[in-house]
């Protein structure tokens, strides 16, 4: 985690979209008659573009009259139980048509890649119903299509338990179980799972049941654990061999050892925390007992209603005490880890993708965290295509 490595004054060459050759200026180039174009990035830095792992930009409307609720001194969990939160924008969506939400989720991932974004994974979860849950996964395709941006899909109908089977919520799962999932699979919409396993919203045993059943057609685990509570959730993802377990603001040493023992990716989303006014993921305590971390923007309208990357790094360094290295490889090849992207993103190497970004000149990439909102990033592939 505390490791980067570095080239002063180097160069990197790129066919295509990946990466031909990295060296250093001393060595000499690759002579420039072999390309159509050079930049020069003299007192610039070059990065990996950061991966995203967590999203949910794919909704309609914005949730601001809860930003009131909770600076009045309401809890998420109060909100929620009112019909806000997750089911405030899941009656937003469901009246929204599948072109309104292509539109307003093209502009947010234009955001994000303005702000150094290369990889993204946009979950389901504001539909809770049959037709909802598919025009989401629908537009997220389209999104993948249309975009410049990598893009994983994430089904994430377990993300509440909607008003109207609040009485009957075994009913919902079956309807995940029984009908989305067969058709999200037969359809590949989604390349992963997802379950809100946690305090108020799904039990380890209704998420684990609902993670075996989708295994049945390809999608992958992911799970939110851990956030408001010790759910069982990071148990329940490492017993199913989740990609990811992600929130994880309620850590202990009981979750930390079983994280130890497995593959699963623990995804810490500080800016939740910060819009929330929760505490903050123990991150130094996991890193220090020798687990890697992984950071995101949770990005969605109500509780982290921010895709900028750069504020998520300075919230790691600043809140959770990680060290500008560990913060940068959280949010590059650790995440790219997360959405089963670290073959070809996260990391400047030969033969990966060239999903890499500049910054406007600055002395170090300590210095990253105490400017980033000022800093401004450039998409090498947007700016060579």
């Amino acid at each position: 985690m505390a490791h980067l490595a570095c080239i002063n004054d180097g160069w990197i060459a790129i066919k295509g979209e990946l990466i031909s050759g990295i060296g250093e200026m001393k060595e000499g180039t690759p002579a420039e008659s072999h390309f159509d174009q050079v930049i020069n990035a003299d007192g610039q830095l070059v990065f990996p573009c950061w991966c995203d792992s967590h999203t949910h930009i794919v909704y309609a409307g914005s949730r601001e009259n809860e930003f009131v609720d909770r600076i009045k001194g309401l809890s998420y969990e109060e909100i929620a139980k009112r019909g806000g939160g997750i089911l405030n924008s899941a009656e937003k969506l469901n009246k929204a048509s599948e072109d309104e939400l292509f539109e307003s989720a093209s502009a947010r991932l234009h955001e994000m890649a303005m702000n150094g974004t290369g990889a993204v994974e946009i979950k389901s979860g504001y539909g809770l119903s049959f037709e909802g849950e598919i025009k989401m996964l629908r537009v997220i395709q389209k999104l993948k299509q249309h975009s410049d941006l990598t893009i994983k899909a994430t089904f994430l109908g377990a993300h509440a338990i909607p008003l109207k089977y609040k009485a009957a919520r075994q009913e919902y799962i079956d309807l995940l179980i029984n009908e989305m999932l067969p058709y999200i699979g037969k359809e590949k919409l989604a390349d992963y799972c997802d379950v809100f396993c946690d305090r108020g919203f799904f039990t380890p045993d209704e998420t684990d049941s609902i993670l075996k059943a989708a295994a049945q057609y390809g999608l992958a685990p992911k799970i939110h654990a851990n956030e408001l509570g010790y759910s069982g959730g990071i148990q329940v993802g490492v017993k199913n061999n989740a990609l990811s377990v992600d929130h994880l603001e309620y850590t202990g040493e009981e979750e930390i050892k079983t994280l130890l023992n497995s593959s699963t990716m623990p995804t810490l989303l500080p800016s939740t925390a910060f819009f929330l006014g929760l505490k903050y993921a123990p991150a130094r305590k996991m890193i220090d007992a020798g687990l890697p971390v992984a950071l995101a923007s949770d990005y969605n309208p109500g509780s982290s209603p921010s895709g900028k990357i750069p504020f998520v790094l300075s919230l790691a360094c600043i809140k959770m005490k990680m060290l500008p290295e560990e913060a940068i490889n959280a949010v590059t090849i650790n995440s790219a880890y997360a959405m089963g992207l670290d073959g070809s993103h996260g990391l400047i190497a030969v033969g990966k993708r060239a999903n890499i970004f500049l910054t406007q000149a600055i002395p170090h990439y300590n210095y990253l965290p105490s400017i980033l909102l000022k800093t401004r990033f450039f998409n090498i592939l947007m700016l060579i295509s």
